[in-house]
């Protein structure tokens, strides 16, 4: 591989800024095309207008970025977002940005380790810095004019990384499995051949008249063969005193005792003339309203009626 790791074949952005040296700039790109071939494997594009590009995802293989002489570039969260979209997946980024000193206190000019971070953060990895270097006192006082940056701490550092073999986005199946392999020294446990037999009864053993089988009748005794109380198999609730009211579908013998309460709690005459009419009947009288009937007679009082008596 050539100079910046580059290949023959390989497509390759150049990213520049105001404060690249054009002379600079047009060595560079002669560079590149030197070692990586003909001229439409090369985009040359400005930092500030990279991220307004139609670049297609997975574009290049290699992108190099104030990699110029001179340059002064700052690489944005943004614009390193947009590097990681157009790069190919295992598509190398090399870049340089002057960085002012881990004591530094500056809002615009980022720390080694902060511009470290921001590549990560933009989805890139194996991030790792190649190399810094401090600035000649020409290329210090030219790069603090174009930030605005009047300190004398200034260092240039070149770092590289790469985006995962991967696209963003992509999807893989993940096979899960949670058996377990046993290891070359496990072995199975030994097994009592009379257990093993009792366990795996078939049908030719029921013939067999060394097999003793037990009549499942013989298990029960005189007490076992009684029927049961239903008083015995009736809830805490039902045996509680005061209203009482069956379960649906109820099996505990409430639901006929109830029943035959109701039909024992027909109303009686108290006189005995209940069935000559109203003229000889009681205000309180259940049968208050109803036509005269033959005495002996059964007479049926609406559930209401009953309810009001």
């Amino acid at each position: 591989m050539g100079e910046y790791g580059l290949a023959p074949g390989q497509r390759v952005a150049i990213i520049w800024d105001s404060s690249s040296p054009v002379e600079a700039l047009k060595d560079l790109v002669d560079k590149v095309q030197a070692l990586v071939g003909a001229d439409n494997h090369i985009s040359v594009e400005n930092v500030n207008q990279l991220p307004l590009s139609a670049h297609r995802k997975s574009s290049f293989d290699v992108i190099l970025s104030g990699m110029v002489p001179g340059s002064a570039a700052q690489h944005s969260v943004e614009l390193l977002a947009e590097v990681a979209r157009i790069l190919k997946p295992g598509g190398r980024v090399l870049l340089k940005e002057p960085v002012v000193a881990e004591s530094g206190n500056n809002a615009k000019i980022k720390t080694a380790s902060k511009l470290l971070t921001t590549l990560t953060l933009s989805g890139l990895v194996e991030v790792k810095e190649l190399q810094k270097e401090a600035l000649t006192p020409e290329e210090a006082q030219s790069v603090g004019d174009h930030l605005g940056y009047q300190g004398n701490d200034l260092l240039i550092i070149q770092i590289e990384g790469r985006k995962p073999n991967f696209e963003v986005g992509s999807s893989s199946q993940i096979k899960l499995s949670s058996a377990k392999t046993p290891g070359p020294s496990a072995k199975k446990p030994s097994v009592d051949p009379v257990a093993a037999k009792l366990w795996t009864l078939s049908a030719n053993d029921m013939n067999d008249e060394e097999m003793d089988l037990l009549d499942s009748d013989e298990l029960l005794d005189s007490e076992d063969l009684k029927k049961p109380d239903p008083s015995s198999l009736r809830a805490p609730s039902c045996n509680e005193k005061g209203k009482r009211k069956a379960c649906k579908n109820c099996t505990c013998g409430l639901a006929e005792e109830l029943e035959q309460e109701k039909k024992g709690s027909q109303p009686k005459s108290a006189c005995g003339n209940c069935y000559l009419g109203d003229a000889f009947r009681c205000a309180s009288c259940p049968y208050l309203g109803m036509p005269a009937f033959k005495p002996g007679e059964k007479i049926l009082l609406p559930e209401n009626q009953l309810h009001d008596a």
